[in-house]
């Protein structure tokens, strides 16, 4: 069983939230570049979106080795480095007239890991500056989708358990990229402790303690 959303939805939830990423960054203060990002403790805002225009530069480029490991994400954030807000805005919305001919063609569940990466960042980037939103994005149900097929390869009959707990897909979605502690899945009825287990070995990993919210 595939919870993967189709190809055309994927898609279209990459264009919308870029949409929605261009008009949030243009509205961020430069002032507010600087801040440190609580779920990315490595990154500063300017670092996360940084990444977020970086990604589609690298698959057009076709800069892919090394693709979802630390230092082909530092690239990225590397070759953004001074730049501004508005700068960087600018950079993704740049980077639609070539990734959006190639976006129908990147297969599948590549497309759609791709998604759940970009509105995981996107709702970092959100809780860092204090502007929580869009938790009912079409990309929150895509990204899940792929997380949920990732559980089900490893813990067949979870992904379904975890559909119909009655836990909201974007908590299922905090929870299941790392973005929730072990005790704050439990809260919401979430077994921490499993989603921990699961994790284990992936780029996604729960906080030791818990990120206020």
């Amino acid at each position: 069983m595939s919870f993967l959303q189709s190809d055309a939805e994927v898609v279209l939830a990459y264009l919308e939230f870029r949409h929605r990423v261009v008009s949030l960054i243009r509205e961020i203060p430069e002032s507010q570049a600087t801040l440190s990002v609580p779920l990315c403790p490595v990154w500063e805002v300017s670092s996360v979106i940084s990444h977020m225009v970086g990604v589609p530069e690298d698959i057009l480029a076709g800069r892919m080795e090394g693709v979802t490991t630390d230092a082909w994400t530092q690239a990225q954030v590397d070759r953004h480095e001074g730049e501004s807000l508005s700068q960087l805005a600018d950079a993704l919305l740049a980077t639609s007239v070539e990734f959006d001919v190639v976006l129908p063609h990147i297969p599948s569940p590549t497309n759609s890991q791709m998604v759940m990466d970009a509105v995981t960042h996107e709702h970092d980037l959100r809780h860092a500056i204090g502007r929580a939103g869009a938790q009912d994005s079409l990309a929150v149900n895509v990204a899940l989708g792929w997380l949920l097929n990732m559980v089900e390869g490893k813990a067949p009959g979870l992904a379904q358990e975890l559909l119909d707990s009655g836990v909201s897909h974007y908590e299922l979605m905090r929870s299941l990229t790392g973005r929730r502690s072990v005790d704050q899945m439990k809260q919401i009825g979430v077994d921490g402790e499993q989603i921990k287990l699961l994790l284990q070995g992936t780029p996604l990993r729960v906080p030791m303690t818990a990120i206020e919210f």
